[in-house]
């Protein structure tokens, strides 16, 4: 007799993402946590340039992006290294997002560097299971940022935030590379809302397919 129900496989490998305050390596320490996989996350204090670029970006952009080309590219050969014994993994990036951030951040003469730069480097990453999205306003990002207090990132502008998040919107718009979950990070707390939270791993859990959403409903009261 065939059981009633099949198992639904967990994704093994899970890509947290979005702008710069919206939660992406508090979530992946959780989630991580939860299912007893291994974080994989990003190295900002190590790139040397990043504290001139908070507090002046023209001078110090193109040397502080290329700095994080070159980290992710190393992480993701550690990440291929590591698969063949760690099979489960929750990281807090994609690699596509260097591109992203670098169409931000750089002027038209740095960009063509910078691209001329990317063609000769071949990054073979890993594809997720799963990309989780997390967005946020930009008045709430810059909430989390001041409350988070780090000193180098209160010089982040809005201007430069609303560029940034403008710029995942479109990444997403069509991403059909892996399953993606836009969650509404702005009306749910991941890191104190156990509901919300569970919300979240039951999603998960069900091994979603195509673009999926959590985005609470409004209140009628």
């Amino acid at each position: 007799m065939k059981p009633a129900f099949e198992e639904v496989p967990l994704p093994k490998y899970i890509a947290i993402e979005g702008p710069i305050g919206v939660g992406k390596t508090t979530l992946a320490n959780k989630v991580a946590n939860t299912f007893n996989y291994n974080p994989f996350l990003e190295q900002p204090t190590e790139n040397p340039f990043l504290k001139n670029f908070y507090r002046n970006p023209n001078q110090s952009a193109l040397a502080t992006q290329l700095f994080f080309l070159f980290q992710r590219m190393q992480q993701i050969e550690d990440l291929k290294q590591r698969s063949l014994f760690e099979n489960v993994r929750v990281a807090d990036f994609l690699i596509e997002k260097d591109r992203l951030f670098a169409e931000v951040t750089l002027s038209s003469e740095e960009m063509s560097l910078y691209e001329k730069v990317y063609e000769h480097i071949t990054i073979d990453a890993p594809t997720p299971d799963l990309v989780i999205y997390l967005q946020a306003p930009i008045e709430i990002l810059k909430e989390r940022i001041t409350k988070r207090g780090n000193i180098n990132e209160q010089y982040l502008t809005l201007d430069y935030l609303e560029k940034l998040n403008d710029a995942y919107s479109r990444f997403f718009l069509d991403y059909k590379s892996a399953p993606l979950l836009i969650v509404n990070a702005a009306d749910i707390n991941l890191e104190k809302n156990e509901h919300d939270y569970e919300t979240l791993i039951t999603t998960i859990m069900s091994n979603p397919k195509g673009m999926n959403y959590i985005n609470p409903q409004p209140s009628i009261i």
